[in-house]
């Protein structure tokens, strides 16, 4: 079993393979309009993180799926990483999760029943430190390995936090520092140490709990998790969703000091390359600024942090949380303004 790395199996690791922005926008245009019943809150309207459907005046149920090919080569951590970036959507509608469904796609005549076993046990892990039961789930027979979640949770519907309710003059506030998508690329090249490889562990098996205490503070406008677009193609969709532009402090930006030394050295992932050509019109940056900077704020994450848009005088209490929670520091990297739905990093 030591000697499979699963990455072998996959042209593109973790949330890397997603369908580029731009082409996912084609597609979804392409499809007919569904039903739109008054009881959900939240569709595909705004490319939000999750669906909400309203049971009651008191309860929605909230509803996900997320599932990728593996990042690392260890099956339990890819378990792991994948259950914790599909739980994250649920956070991040300000939901509590009830409950999970495994999606499972695995090359049976590739690998060996011990290290499927290993990925489902990893993902099972999650679900019990998030306090959910894994009740059941799909498999197929496939030709590269794929494992995620189907995520559901509960939140009270005046509670629910969208991408689309930012506010001029709203802080933005980053739960988890930038490069995860850079260590995975560089971790195929073999350039990482055991140090670097448990930082880039540690923060993308980090769940986003603190969006369930989040969805009680009123002056908590926005939120989304930063994932497989990068940080600049996931505030590009808070800024359409709310008809307002925003603007970024780089040097507020947290990033993981590996991260920051391989993408200088040029280590990035195709997938940057795609974010960038899908909605860099939309995007400014000085003109002076080197590639790499370009490089990390289209960065997947997998599984990020949280992107919070807040009233400038929820920002201390906005800050307790996530230190409470999530025990370690959120970072201000910028702010909501009037204006077009773009983004400049300043």
């Amino acid at each position: 079993m030591n000697d499979i790395r699963l990455t072998q199996f996959s042209h593109g690791g973790g949330c890397g393979c997603k369908i580029a922005p731009a082409v996912l926008q084609d597609l979804l245009a392409r499809a007919p309009a569904g039903l739109m019943p008054p009881e959900l809150l939240v569709g595909t309207e705004h490319a939000d993180d999750a669906a909400v459907y309203r049971l009651n005046d008191r309860q929605a149920i909230v509803a996900t799926t997320d599932f990728f090919t593996p990042i690392v080569d260890d099956p339990f951590d890819f378990g792991r990483i994948a259950a914790t970036n599909a739980l994250s959507d649920v956070y991040a509608m300000g939901a509590t999760p009830i409950m999970a469904l495994a999606v499972v796609g695995m090359p049976l005549d590739k690998l060996p029943a011990e290290v499927i076993g290993r990925i489902l046990e990893g993902g099972a892990s999650i679900c019990r430190e998030a306090g959910i039961p894994l009740a059941g789930g799909h498999s197929i027979d496939v030709l590269e390995p794929i494992y995620g979640l189907v995520g559901l949770g509960v939140v009270d519907p005046v509670r629910v936090k969208t991408n689309s309710g930012a506010q001029a003059g709203d802080v933005l506030i980053l739960t988890k520092p930038l490069g995860i998508g850079i260590l995975s690329a560089g971790l195929k090249k073999n350039l990482l140490t055991p140090d670097d490889y448990a930082e880039m562990l540690t923060w993308s098996t980090t769940l986003n709990r603190v969006g369930t205490h989040l969805a009680e503070i009123d002056a908590v406008h926005a939120i989304t998790d930063v994932t497989g677009f990068g940080l600049a193609g996931h505030l590009l969709e808070v800024c359409r969703a709310s008809r307002l532009g925003a603007r970024v402090r780089f040097e507020a930006l947290p990033i993981i000091e590996k991260a920051a030394a391989l993408v200088r050295d040029g280590i990035s992932t195709g997938a940057s390359t795609r974010n960038w050509a899908s909605y860099g019109a939309e995007v400014a940056m000085p003109a002076n600024a080197p590639e790499w900077q370009r490089k990390l704020v289209t960065d997947p994450q997998t599984s990020g942090g949280l992107l919070i848009a807040c009233a400038p005088d929820a920002l201390e209490r906005v800050l307790a949380c996530v230190r409470a929670v999530q025990g370690s520091e959120g970072h201000v990297i910028g702010q909501i303004c009037d204006g077009p739905a773009c983004l400049a990093f300043v």
